[in-house]
C-alpha cells in the first residue's frame, strides 16, 4: 500500500508532519480530515522513504512507557464512550508526540483497518508492546473490556515506571559523588604528589636526602604507581566489563550474575523486593485481566528480569501442569519469604489470587521506596566519608615532611 507523506494543524492548533497508508492520495486526504486534521501539504513518497519506514519498524527503539500510560488512558476512555477502534486509532495517531511511536500507530492502524484484530496489529511491534501488554489485550479482546483492561495497563506501566525512578534518583547522588572522587583523586596523584615529591627530595640534611615518614612514602609510591602504570586499572575496569558481559551471553552465567545479586548484601535484599513486586503486580494484573493462568505464568517468567525468579516461576507453571500448587516452588526458590508464599496459598483456596497478588505488590512497593531511601541515606555519608578520608590521607602525608622540611632549611640558613 503506498504511503503518503502529510504537513496538517491539529484541533489543538500545532502543525503536525508524519506518513500515512492509503490506497490514493484522495482516500489519504480524506481519512486525515476525518480524523480532525487540517491539511496543508500531501505526497507520495518515494520507494526509498517507504523502504525506510518498513524498515524502522522493525529496528525501532522501545518507546517510553510514558507514551504507553497516555495511549493506554486516552484509548481506554474512548473506548468507554463507544468510539469504534479505528477511530480511536486515528485519534491517537494524529496527537501523538512521540517520533518513535508514530510510525508504530500508523502501522497498528492500517493492520486494523485491514481486518487484523488490534492483539495481531500490536504483536507486530515487539519492541513497542510487550507479551504482557498484547496478553492483556487478547484477553480484554475476547472478554469485551478492552477500555477496563487498557486502564489497567496504564495503572500497571505508572507503578513500573514509578519503581525504576526511584531507584536511579536513589542512585544518582552517590554515583556522581563516586566520579567526583575518583577525578580528585587521580588529579592528585598525577599533578599534586610529583610536585610535592620533586620539593622533598631536592633537599637535603647533612648532605643526605630528606627522610621521609612512612605514610608519605607510601602515599608518593602509590602517586608514581598511578602515574607510570595508569593504563593497568584502566584494562582492568575493561576486562571485568568483557568478562561480564561474556558471562552475560550463556544461561548459565546469566544464573550466576542473578543468583550473586541477591546475595549482595543490602543491595540484594533491594534486589529481591523489587523481584517480588514486579512479580505479584505483573501476574495479579494478568490474572484479573482474564489471561489463563498458564500463560500468566509464562509472561511473568519472560519478563521477571531475573534469571533465578525465572526458574521458580517455570517450576510452579510446571507443579500447576501437574495439578500441584504454586506455592510450592517459589518457596523453594528462596527468594520469595514465607509470608509471601502463604499469602499466595490463602489467595488460591480462597480463588482470590488476584486480590492477594495486588496486596503483595502493594506491600512490597512500600517495601521498596523504604529499603531506598534507607540505602540512599547510608551510601551518601560513606561516600562522603570516603572522599574525606582519602584527601586527607593524601594531605596528611604531604605535611608530614615539612617539619623536618623546615629544620633542613634552618640550618642552612645558620650555615
Amino acid at each position: 500500500m503506498p504511503v503518503y507523506n502529510y504537513s496538517a494543524m491539529n484541533p489543538a492548533g500545532k502543525r503536525v508532519k508524519k506518513a500515512i497508508e492509503a490506497e490514493n492520495q484522495q482516500q489519504a486526504s480524506e481519512r486525515l480530515r476525518a480524523s480532525g486534521l487540517r491539511v496543508s501539504e500531501i505526497k507520495q513518497a518515494s520507494r526509498f522513504s517507504m523502504a525506510a519506514l518498513n524498515a524502522g519498524m522493525q529496528k525501532m527503539s522501545g518507546v517510553k512507557s510514558q507514551t504507553l500510560v497516555i495511549f493506554s488512558r486516552q484509548f481506554a476512555t474512548m473506548i468507554n464512550a463507544g468510539i469504534p477502534v479505528i477511530r480511536c486509532l486515528d485519534v491517537l495517531e494524529s496527537q501523538t508526540d512521540d517520533p518513535a511511536f508514530g510510525p508504530v500507530m500508523t502501522r497498528v492502524k492500517s493492520d486494523v483497518m485491514a481486518g487484523k484484530t488490534l492483539t495481531e496489529s500490536l504483536l507486530r511491534h515487539p519492541k513497542a508492546f510487550s507479551p504482557l501488554f498484547c496478553s492483556m489485550v487478547r484477553a480484554a479482546e475476547v472478554g469485551g473490556i478492552l477500555d477496563v483492561v487498557l486502564n489497567r495497563l496504564a495503572v500497571f506501566l505508572e507503578k513500573e515506571a514509578e519503581i525504576r525512578s526511584k531507584v536511579k534518583s536513589a542512585m544518582m547522588y552517590p554515583s556522581v559523588i563516586f566520579f567526583f572522587a575518583i577525578f580528585v583523586t587521580t588529579g592528585l596523584f598525577l599533578f599534586v604528589l610529583p610536585t610535592f615529591k620533586k620539593m622533598f627530595s631536592d633537599i637535603q640534611i647533612d648532605g643526605k636526602p630528606l627522610e621521609l615518614p612512612f605514610l608519605s612514602q607510601m602515599i608518593f609510591t602509590i602517586g608514581d604507581f598511578v602515574k607510570n602504570f595508569f593504563y593497568i586499572p584502566v584494562l582492568l575496569v575493561v576486562g571485568l566489563v568483557v568478562a561480564y558481559k561474556s558471562l552475560k551471553r550463556t544461561e548459565e552465567g546469566k544464573r550466576l550474575i542473578d543468583r550473586t545479586k541477591l546475595k549482595l548484601p543490602i543491595v540484594g535484599d533491594l534486589i529481591r523486593k523489587i523481584a517480588i513486586s514486579r512479580f505479584s503486580r505483573t501476574f495479579g494484573t494478568l490474572t484479573q485481566s482474564g489471561v489463563p493462568i498458564m500463560q500468566a505464568l509464562e509472561i511473568v517468567a519472560d519478563t521477571a528480569g531475573n534469571h533465578i525468579v525465572r526458574d521458580a516461576v517455570l517450576a510452579a507453571r510446571q507443579n500447576i501442569r501437574e495439578g500441584q500448587r504454586l506455592s510450592g516452588p517459589l518457596e523453594a526458590s528462596g527468594v520469595f519469604p514465607p509470608m509471601v508464599t502463604q499469602m499466595i496459598e490463602i489467595g488460591e483456596e480462597a480463588g482470590k489470587i488476584s486480590e492477594m497478588l495486588e496486596k503483595i505488590a502493594d506491600f512490597y512497593d512500600t517495601e521498596v521506596d523504604a529499603t531506598i531511601k534507607g540505602l540512599t541515606s547510608m551510601i551518601e555519608p560513606i561516600m562522603i566519608m570516603f572522599v574525606g578520608s582519602v584527601v586527607g590521607l593524601i594531605a596528611v602525608a604531604v605535611l608530614m615532611p615539612i617539619p623536618k622540611m623546615q629544620e633542613a632549611l634552618q640550618k642552612g640558613g645558620r650555615k
